[in-house]
């Protein structure tokens, strides 16, 4: 470990090896950084926070601070970032309450400055979370999704795999897999072509998302039609199983249609 010695790191807390630790950073007891991570100037790490391998945390980001939550009762609680995650500047990630004991984010994420990843999110691989954006308590983000710039995601949200949201949008409602989400108020605009064609999927596997969104979206049919219709008019695969499973376990319910189509 490298550290300034304008840095203040408690002796109990775990760094690994070759770990870098910039001017006036403090770590706390309860933390454990993982190999090969660099930790810039004035970054603060509370502790509950657990961070893995060949992370970067650039200036004035907080890791692991108490939850925004009146019922938080200072029960032990993590924040834990994935392996090769970077967190930017001034980016703030609480760690959890007992609702679930942990806020999560993968690894691979990009998480750009000023966002807000409050208690107890559920963020997975592959994530990028746009310039100030703010995910409220206890959102989930699935892996590969992007959210763009500014934008304010509600309580309990669900934003499934694949996903693209457009810059400054307010999800309130659940985003189902592989889709494009945009406008004002926000509503499904396509399917996140240019994301699945990076991501290697197939022309066949393509023009399946589009036709299972079809059904949901231009038929006029109401969710528990399409569903049936998406059910026995599509043989099971793993696109159409996970679009169908997201639409049945939404509690929030799904972004609606445009009204333009």
């Amino acid at each position: 470990m490298t550290h300034s010695p304008l840095s203040v790191v408690h002796p109990e807390a775990r760094i690994g090896q070759n770990v870098t630790i910039g001017a006036f950073v403090v770590i706390e007891k309860d933390v454990v950084i993982g190999d090969n991570c660099r930790i810039y100037p004035h970054v603060t790490i509370l502790d509950g926070a657990r961070i893995g391998n060949n992370c970067n945390i650039f200036p004035g980001a907080v890791v692991a601070g108490i939850p925004q939550d009146l019922k938080f009762a200072g029960e032990r609680t993590t924040a834990e970032i994935g392996d090769n995650t970077t967190i930017r500047e001034c980016v703030t990630v609480n760690r959890g309450t007992a609702s679930k004991g942990k806020t999560v984010i993968g690894r691979h994420c990009l998480i750009m400055a000023y966002s807000h990843v409050a208690h107890d999110c559920v963020l997975k691989d592959h994530i990028i979370l746009g310039n100030a954006s703010q995910l409220a308590g206890e959102v989930e983000i699935d892996d590969y999704a992007i959210v763009s710039g500014g934008s304010l995601v509600h309580q309990f949200t669900r934003i499934s795999r694949h996903v693209m949201v457009q810059g400054g949008s307010r999800v309130g409602k659940d985003i189902p897999p592989y889709t494009l989400i945009g406008r004002e108020p926000i509503v499904y605009c396509g399917i996140n072509i240019v994301g699945l064609r990076r991501r290697g999927f197939t022309n066949d596997q393509v023009f399946l998302i589009q036709d299972i969104y079809r059904t949901l979206y231009t038929r006029g049919l109401n969710n528990t039609e399409a569903i049936k219709c998406i059910e026995t008019e599509y043989g099971s695969s793993e696109e159409r199983d996970l679009i169908l499973n997201f639409i049945k376990s939404s509690n929030r319910g799904i972004v609606r249609g445009s009204i333009d189509e």
